[in-house]
């Protein structure tokens, strides 16, 4: 697509064009963890355990890409703003910069995490029976780090160009051959949980080779350019402060999975740890989709917010809410519906699938809202308002949700349904004040 066809072509094509592609590839994107926890989770013997491990590891897989997501998110919506100012060549140049950055953290997280990683998992909620799977796995995962960050951070690039067809391509690519190796690495090689990160790892790779052929092809408007990767201090800090939100939102999702991790041990046993995995995956299932969506209509709110076409922002937050908000309640409500089909598809243990039910109903409730959480927050990361999305980040998982994990369980002898009830209470609070202050704050960056 014409990259300035943002700025002139019919809100609602745009919408269905850009937003569509790239919610369905961040629902295949899912399909890396959730594809490795359906067969791990089914190893004779050892599954229940051996799930359990993997989400133990969540927390740390959840803090690589939020590195992805500081340099990759935050360099794309800065240049879409460029590119909607007419400035190719300063949106090339943040292309280069969040390049060189995503390099240099995984460089550095692959050697701390290879250091320490025993430790950490242990403080995020291993046991004894559960951390010689826990370390299998993330061993051979830090290893394709780089090929993870690059992976996920230039594709945010691709998505916000408007070609979100390719963006699409580069996630089913990877998934497509996760699914395809799973099953062979962990049952016909025996593997076991080495084989589902190997399988992960050579996912990645791929995906990242195209990423990168892509940005050195004819199609792309912006290219990789070897003098733009020599890091510009100005260019680094505007793409740094622009990614801080969601990175702490990424950060703080991997704070909250260590706290539940490590409530669960507390107030249950690894069974209960293995279940967190599967929640934790369920609700990737309500918020990737609408974070997918709400990227994949950031190019159109930013380019047009550049180019001070205001009527045409408007419009496309509000296609973006009523699709958001109508998405979450709707899987949501499945969930509630049928919360055994769900769990059944990660476990076959009849004890997980009893405890899950209702443990399911409570701590999935709140999600149904999170729709107008996404369209607002990811509105104002599009409209250059990092103060605003920052706050936002911490609001809902740092000033809500931990301090309820730690203090609910102890109350009356919730134990373990203290830390399920923790989720819907901050979900819907954050939504409450996210959606006042979008209708305050907008008032003033919209006005003509």
């Amino acid at each position: 697509m014409d990259n300035t066809e943002l700025g002139t072509g019919k809100i609602g094509q745009l919408v269905v064009k850009l937003a569509i592609p790239t919610m369905l590839a961040q629902l295949v994107n899912l399909l890396y963890n959730i594809v490795d926890r359906i067969y791990v989770g089914r190893i004779p013997e050892v599954g229940s355990l051996a799930l359990a491990g993997l989400g133990v590891t969540f927390p740390i897989i959840m803090l690589v890409a939020a590195f992805a997501a500081l340099a990759g998110n935050g360099g794309a919506s800065r240049a879409a703003i460029a590119m909607g100012a007419g400035d190719i060549k300063k949106a090339e140049r943040i292309l280069g910069n969040s390049a060189s950055l995503l390099v240099i953290f995984s460089a550095v997280l692959t050697v701390v995490f290879l250091i320490v990683k025993d430790p950490i998992l242990l403080m995020f909620g291993a046991s004894e029976n559960t951390l010689p799977y826990a370390s299998e796995y993330i061993t051979i995962y830090l290893i394709g780090t780089v090929f993870v960050q690059l992976s996920l951070g230039l594709n945010a690039f691709i998505t916000n160009q408007g070609f979100t067809k390719t963006s699409m391509a580069t996630v089913c690519i990877g998934a497509a051959l996760n699914i395809i190796l799973d099953p062979v690495f962990i049952f016909v090689f025996d593997m076991g949980v080495k084989g589902a990160a190997l399988a992960t790892i050579l996912s990645q790779a791929v995906s990242c080779v195209w990423v990168v052929a892509f940005f050195r092809g004819k199609r792309t408007v912006l290219k990789l350019r070897r003098h733009n990767f020599r890091l510009e201090r100005k260019t680094a800090a505007a793409i740094l402060s622009l990614g801080v939100s969601p990175f702490i939102m990424q950060l703080t999702e991997c704070l909250v999975q260590l706290t539940f991790n490590n409530g669960m041990l507390k107030y249950g046993n690894d069974m209960y740890v293995a279940l967190m995995s599967i929640l934790f995956s369920m609700l990737q299932v309500v918020w990737m989709p609408i974070s997918g969506l709400s990227q994949g209509v950031q190019p159109i709110i930013g380019y047009n917010y550049g180019a001070r076409k205001l009527d045409r922002v408007k419009k496309a937050f509000k296609l973006m809410f009523m699709a958001n908000l109508g998405f979450s309640l709707v899987v949501v409500g499945f969930v509630e519906l049928f919360p055994q089909a769900f769990i059944s598809m990660f476990t076959g243990d009849a004890a997980i699938i009893e405890i899950g039910t209702p443990a399911v109903r409570v701590y999935m409730a709140g999600m149904a809202l999170m729709g107008a959480q996404s369209a607002c927050q990811n509105t104002f990361i599009a409209l250059g308002e990092a103060k605003i999305s920052l706050f936002l980040a911490f609001l809902r998982k740092i000033i809500l949700i931990l301090p309820l994990a730690l203090i609910l369980p102890l109350i009356g002898g919730l134990g373990v349904w203290g830390l399920f009830l923790a989720e819907p209470i901050s979900d819907v609070i954050a939504v409450a004040v996210t959606t006042t202050m979008f209708a305050v704050s907008s008032r003033r960056l919209l006005k003509e």
